[in-house]
């Protein structure tokens, strides 16, 4: 389900990538957006997406993080690594937060607000500097 809302920083988001083309990252997944709500950019946010498989040693564009909580199904565990060279500008469209089911009274899917803490997402950010070459930058974090 679409969101409806600016997602603020930090916001782990399930997204949507279908209609990219191989080796662009093309299927469902989590992410964690990395920018506020820009003027005259309505309806968009850039996120990084996230993947449970370890990043080789010495990349510097990927970074492993550790979410507060575990994640519902099929995208569990508490440990992810953030692929700062795949980020992308994406449609509110394109995201859903991730849910854990359906309340028993309402019959209303239940919504997860997973948040990065601070460093986690710095750590992320930083990784987004050198995915852009940018990587003398990161000093300034």
């Amino acid at each position: 389900m679409p969101l409806k809302f600016p997602p603020n920083a930090g916001l782990v988001v399930i997204c949507d990538y279908s209609g990219f083309k191989e080796p662009e990252m093309v299927k469902e997944r989590l992410s964690v957006v990395v920018t506020k709500r820009l003027p005259h950019r309505d309806g968009l946010c850039t996120v990084v997406p996230l993947s449970t498989t370890p990043s080789r040693s010495g990349i510097e564009y990927q970074c492993k993080i550790e979410l507060p909580y575990e994640a519902p199904a099929p995208y569990q565990g508490k440990v992810k690594w953030a692929k700062a060279d795949m980020l992308a500008t994406l449609s509110y469209n394109r995201m859903g937060l991730p849910y854990t089911g359906r309340d028993p009274k309402t019959g209303r899917r239940k919504y997860l607000q997973i948040k990065l803490a601070p460093d986690e997402l710095k750590k992320v950010r930083k990784a987004m500097l050198f995915a852009l070459n940018l990587g003398s930058m990161t000093e300034h974090l």
